[in-house]
């Protein structure tokens, strides 16, 4: 079944007008804190999505104390014994940028020309910027005033969703099983499944998160994140020779012993990198913070074995040097979960190409909330959401992407059906 135009005007205005709202609540976490949620800001958007949750319909609708929002969206009548699949998307924006008092601006009939931000005026955004931005030549496209990110990452995913289920209201006659909402803290910041409740999802689910149109992502990077701590001794500099060591200068020269060509201004595709995240200190004490990122495992293991390499050798080197180096493992390549579980994989699929769009099985160079929580024995893969340019003050998304995104949630949702109406 094709969606007729009322539908599809339904979802856009839906789908544009939510999402314009939610960007403008200040949600930015903070991965400095050790609080949960990071930031109580995150309270003030799952608040507002939690009331209106209930007026769509939501038969069961929570708001914990860890800011997570869970919203149980009963199937249509005849429906009731079909698989249920769960809808995701978080709620908070990056903190690379500034996302208070976020301004979006909506650019309409984009004509292919520099895009320019009226509170930032040196800021432009261009083909160049964006090669995808040729694609979207007679769209509307919004950014920010050019002084904040948008927070398309992941506004856009939440206003797709609920566009979804304002649909679903409205239209009765578009039958549907057991759906499950759920919107989450922290993703920004690696901690957006750590209190969510496994009881309350189903078997499957969906993340809707980032993407260009048409993006279907099934596989994601292995992560480990490396702390190395540098122990230095500390000397008055005139009488120093032969007896400093000097932490953070040695720390430096540690740094720039990782390989050029596996950094990720120089990777791209399958390609792994190590990537310098944070480096303090002083002559005595100093800590250089790496994360290390590859699609396979293996690959991530070697770089962790170069690190320990270099740390015995540069304690050789540096008489009196102590080099501590602690990992974590962050989170795994989905694919190992996601392969074993094909029609979670097919239906996403099938539903992109319904919506009339061309198909992208894609892989993602990052993570999702999807990726621990296919670890953790729920699949899910990532639906496109339709943004670009995330975490910087170029960040846009196009108008139709968030129509589209909410029809391909609509036909996703049919395709869970397909057994069932087999049998009748």
């Amino acid at each position: 079944m094709k969606f007729s135009k009322e539908i599809e005007n339904f979802l856009l205005e839906e789908a544009k007008s939510r999402f314009l709202k939610y960007v403008q609540i200040h949600t930015t976490s903070d991965e400095n804190s050790t609080s949960d949620p990071s930031t109580d800001r995150q309270f003030d958007l799952a608040k507002i999505l939690a009331s209106e949750l209930k007026e769509l319909g939501c038969r069961k609708v929570i708001l914990d104390e860890y800011c997570y929002v869970y919203g149980f969206l009963d199937a249509t009548k005849g429906y009731e014994d079909v698989q249920a699949i769960g809808l995701i998307a978080h709620m908070d924006t990056s903190p690379a940028e500034k996302g208070k008092n976020v301004q979006p601006v909506i650019h309409e009939n984009y004509d292919g020309k520099v895009i320019k931000y009226p509170k930032n005026p040196e800021l432009i955004l261009t083909p160049e910027d964006s090669p995808e931005l040729k694609k979207f030549i007679g769209m509307d496209i919004i950014t920010s005033s050019g002084d904040t990110l948008l927070g398309a990452d992941d506004k856009a995913g939440i206003a797709e969703i609920m566009a979804a289920v304002a649909a679903w209201q409205k239209f009765p006659f578009l039958d549907h099983g057991p759906i499950v909402i759920c919107f989450t803290p922290d993703e920004e910041i690696g901690r957006g499944t750590k209190n969510i409740n496994l009881e309350y999802l189903p078997a499957y689910c969906y993340t809707f998160d980032g993407g260009e149109i048409g993006e279907l992502e099934i596989e994601c990077f292995d992560a480990w994140k490396a702390n190395i701590q540098f122990n230095g001794i500390s000397v008055h500099p005139g009488y120093a020779k032969n007896r400093m060591v000097n932490a953070i200068e040695i720390a430096c020269r540690f740094v720039s012993q990782i390989p050029e060509a596996e950094t990720p201004q120089h990777t791209e595709n399958r390609e792994g990198f190590y990537h310098l995240y944070h480096l303090e200190g002083d002559c005595v004490k100093a800590k250089a913070v790496l994360i290390l990122r590859d699609f396979e495992s293996k690959n991530n293991k070697k770089r962790i074995k170069y690190l320990e390499q270099l740390i015995a050798t540069f304690e050789t080197r540096y008489p009196g040097l102590k080099i501590d180096l602690t990992t974590e493992h962050s989170y795994e390549n989905m694919i190992v979960y996601l392969k074993k579980h094909q029609q979670v994989i097919q239906k996403a699929a099938q539903a992109i190409k319904q919506a009339g769009i061309e198909l992208k099985e894609t892989i993602i160079r990052g993570g999702t909330d999807g990726a621990r929580l296919s670890a953790r024995g729920v699949p899910t893969p990532n639906i496109f959401a339709g943004g670009l340019l995330f975490h910087s003050l170029k960040e846009y998304v196009p108008v139709q992407a968030l129509e589209k995104a909410a029809e391909v949630i609509l036909y996703l949702a049919g395709n869970w059906l397909e057994e069932k109406q087999a049998k009748k």
